[in-house]
């Protein structure tokens, strides 16, 4: 190990959210600071990439306002997230689902992941 992964480690305290992955519908909950006042504001959208490791990682999520397509990256560490929540586990079958932003309408739909609850 590095210097700079020693420092990085021992600087940053890693955040703990539900376990997500690319195609997963989430909410982000998140500070926003204008000026002297501050505020919370929802994300929700489809993850469309994870990238990075420990604390450097960031995850982008997609979603359709307006009849336009926004993304937003976020670092998971970052001290502006309040909080994650899983809405709907997504089955894909890449990490990487960047040909959701050439698609309109019902293809752009995820097919839902079944969850085995059974023990």
């Amino acid at each position: 190990m590095n210097l700079l992964q020693i420092a990085e480690q021992n600087s940053i305290e890693l955040k703990q959210w539900p376990d997500f992955r690319a195609g997963d519908t989430i909410t982000v909950n998140y500070k926003i600071i204008e000026g002297n006042k501050e505020r919370e504001q929802l994300f929700q959208g489809v993850v469309i990439q994870r990238k990075g490791s420990a604390a450097t990682e960031t995850f982008t999520i997609r979603k359709i306002s307006g009849g336009v397509g926004v993304e937003r990256i976020f670092p998971v560490n970052s001290p502006k997230i309040i909080s994650i929540e899983v809405n709907k586990r997504g089955k894909v079958r890449r990490a990487r689902i960047f040909y959701l932003r050439d698609q309109v309408g019902k293809s752009a739909r995820i097919k839902e992941r079944k969850v085995n609850t059974a023990k």
